[in-house]
């Protein structure tokens, strides 16, 4: 029996892909069905959908979801959610699309079928009030904006029976982990509270410091990357994990942690991202989401903990997943060691602040990294990386504000 957190929703994992003869009949049917071809970010949606890792959604969006999520935070039968998760089609292929008639859904990449879709209706949005609920502005600037005004001009609805996985199985192969996967894991092994540590970066030592903080309180930890596109300059995600191994192997506590990784691209929509991150993590069996500073953040959009702060704003009981809310972590040289604001008594000037952007921009342009910041060998598998790529291809990593995880 259990002893995890319910999925979102309160009813059991609603994983919308299709697998053996009933996946390869839907195949041979999608092969001759109208063609929708998906951007990257949709693509990302699609699959949690189908590993259920987006329950109790059974589809892409109607309007009224859409309002609802963008004005009240709730789908709307009122169940909490924070971002919308719409599919978009030019007009042209929206207007050749037949009421409650269906569609296949092919990556816009590759052209792969990914699901079978069946329309249930055809809407526009006002793209800029979206951009202003969601990321908090309208600056073209700022990458999620930039995704969803880039969007076509019509969403399409409807349920969705998902086909495929996007070879990220076949790719990061028994790391990449459905939520029904990390729940066995967590029973195998006891769990009854766990801890997700949300990561788009290698883990450098402050992130080591929130893990090992949250195995204090936890029976473990989920480290749990995205797997999805990011923004240039970003480190790869199978370096990543690379890293992040080596990480776990040398300095932690066997069957402390679980590595782990979802298809999504990042939205950095900061403070509601992390709210839809404590959803899924929900759906993955985790009770806890360790919220530290600047979550999901870019640039200087969000100040340093609202992400925190949105966590006291939704209703009581919105979620089972809870933050825990951890303050600026830094190595101080009065200490000795990793601290936070809230442990630390020194001054400024003994501390040296730990973050993914500040080691990307020393990593990048060949400088030295304190030993202080990183363990050496996660900086070997990072200095290898850097080291294949062309000086013309680097992106300038520039330290803004409170970016950093």
């Amino acid at each position: 029996m259990t002893k995890l957190v319910n999925p979102h929703g309160g009813g059991p994992l609603k994983p919308l892909q299709l697998a053996g003869t009933a996946c390869a009949a839907e195949l041979k049917r999608a092969a001759g069905l109208p063609k929708i071809s998906v951007s990257s970010r949709e693509k990302g949606d699609l699959l949690m959908l189908g590993i259920g890792g987006f329950t109790p959604l059974d589809g892409f969006m109607t309007h009224a979801d859409w309002q609802s999520v963008c004005d009240n935070y709730t789908l709307s039968s009122g169940v909490f959610w924070p971002i919308p998760i719409t599919l978009s089609a030019s007009k042209t292929a929206a207007d050749s699309i037949k009421p409650n008639s269906d569609i296949a859904l092919t990556d816009g990449d590759n052209g792969d079928i990914l699901a079978t879709m069946t329309v249930t209706e055809k809407y526009t949005i006002d793209k800029a009030h979206e951009c202003k609920a969601v990321f908090r502005t309208t600056d073209p600037e700022h990458p999620g904006v930039r995704m969803v005004m880039d969007q076509a001009d019509v969403n399409l609805s409807g349920p969705v029976k998902v086909l495929s996985q996007g070879g990220f199985p076949e790719k990061y192969g028994a790391m990449y982990m459905t939520p029904a996967q990390t729940r066995a894991a967590f029973d195998a092994n006891g769990w009854a509270t766990v801890a997700a540590f949300q990561t788009r970066n290698p883990m450098h030592r402050s992130h080591e410091y929130l893990a090992k903080v949250a195995i204090e309180v936890c029976d473990g930890v989920l480290v749990h990357s995205l797997l999805g596109n990011l923004k240039p300059g970003d480190i790869p995600a199978d370096v990543r994990t690379k890293a992040i191994a080596v990480l776990i192997e040398k300095y932690f506590v066997k069957k402390t942690v679980v590595q782990s990784g979802y298809p999504l691209d990042m939205r950095y929509a900061g403070p509601r991202e992390a709210l839809l991150h404590a959803v899924f993590r929900q759906n993955y069996g985790c009770s806890h989401q360790i919220i530290g500073r600047d979550h999901a953040g870019v640039g200087s959009y969000y100040g340093p903990f609202d992400a925190h702060h949105i966590f006291d704003e939704i209703p009581k009981g919105a979620l089972e997943t809870q933050p825990l809310k951890i303050d600026w972590t830094f190595w101080c040289y009065q200490c000795g060691g990793m601290a936070s604001a809230k442990t630390c008594p020194h001054d400024e000037k003994d501390r040296l602040l730990v973050s993914g952007t500040k080691l990307r921009k020393w990593l990048s342009e060949g400088d030295d990294v304190p030993a202080e910041f990183s363990r050496p060998e996660v900086l070997e598998i990072l200095r290898a990386y850097y080291a294949t790529i062309d000086a013309k291809d680097k992106v300038e990593v520039k330290l803004s504000g409170h970016s950093g995880r």
